[in-house]
């Protein structure tokens, strides 16, 4: 398991149980639909942070002679539960209570503790936010994109789903405070309902968005323009390989890809020399510590080659 990613769930998931424990007597307390919703909301994901450390454990098995491009799409299995959980616990169970609490508005809160807990809450989920924050601002760097690009791109389920979680736990934060406040100045609940039922879509989009990603990568995503014309370049470059006419990236896990390519090689050599120069090409191709497997092929005389 990466170093980075192992502290950014270790922080993520300590965390969200300390803000899950306190947000759950806050609405306890209290009775705010809104808090009932961020309460939820940290239990999922702390539940959650369980599931992408199963992730990352299972995910970095080496591969084996039942699996031999490894267990990297395990992960996202694993994240695809995660990302259920977020939508069934945090999501479904928000929104139900808001809608509730809308035909039976709850008594006065205790707005004093209520504020203390989400004060609270806010400080521990930043800290873990900017754990996850700069891990993908280093990986955003390393590849020259934007840091939500790269969130949305990396082929790293768990720190999608940590900085995607923390971000919405933070804006969560802002709503239910803002349901409180106006509930406490209007003297209507119905905002701390409204800001339950708030709460409940935010964490949907967020759901949707990684499962549909996660079922991206399931389905075997292909690599960016950019990795791939970087790949195909090193190929050329190297001294045996005189065109390239066919390329095949995709992920098999987190950071490993499986590639196929049909190659001309330099000069007109008997085929068993040809042969032993594939399989060579392969074997320093797989060297790369995000090359699970690489298969080569000859091209024919006709075909295009293919630039950068």
């Amino acid at each position: 398991m990466p170093a980075g990613s192992l502290l950014t769930v270790a922080i993520a998931f300590t965390a969200n149980l300390a803000v899950a424990v306190a947000k759950s007597f806050a609405a306890a307390v209290t009775g705010s639909a809104s808090m009932v919703a961020e309460a939820a909301h940290s239990w999922a994901d702390t539940g959650n942070q369980v599931f992408l450390l199963v992730a990352e454990r299972r995910g970095g098995r080496r591969p084996d002679r039942h699996h031999p491009y490894g267990y990297g799409r395990e992960t996202y299995i694993w994240s695809m539960f995660a990302a259920f959980c977020l939508f069934t616990v945090g999501s479904v169970v928000s929104i139900m209570h808001g809608v509730q609490q809308l035909t039976a508005p709850e008594e006065e809160a205790n707005y004093t503790i209520a504020y203390v807990v989400l004060a609270l809450a806010f400080v521990l989920e930043g800290f873990s936010f900017l754990q996850a924050l700069r891990e993908a601002s280093r990986g955003g760097r390393r590849l020259k994109l934007r840091t939500l690009a790269y969130v949305s791109r990396t082929s790293n389920p768990t720190l999608r789903a940590v900085f995607a979680e923390d971000s919405a736990a933070l804006v969560g934060l802002v709503l239910a405070a803002g349901g409180l406040a106006l509930h406490q100045v209007t003297g209507q609940a119905i905002w701390d309902a409204i800001g339950s039922i708030a709460i409940g879509l935010l964490l949907g989009f967020v759901a949707v968005f990684l499962i549909i990603r996660n079922g991206e990568f399931l389905r075997g995503q292909r690599v960016s323009e950019r990795t791939r014309a970087e790949v195909l370049r090193r190929l050329l470059d190297r001294p045996s390989v005189e065109r390239v006419t066919y390329l095949h990236i995709e992920y098999v896990g987190p950071s490993q890809l499986f590639l196929v390519a049909a190659v001309d090689i330099v000069g007109d050599r008997p085929e068993h020399q040809v042969a032993e120069r594939l399989r060579a090409l392969e074997a320093e191709l797989e060297q790369h510590e995000n090359v699970t497997e690489a298969v080569l092929t000859l091209a024919t005389a006709d075909e295009r080659n293919l630039v950068p």
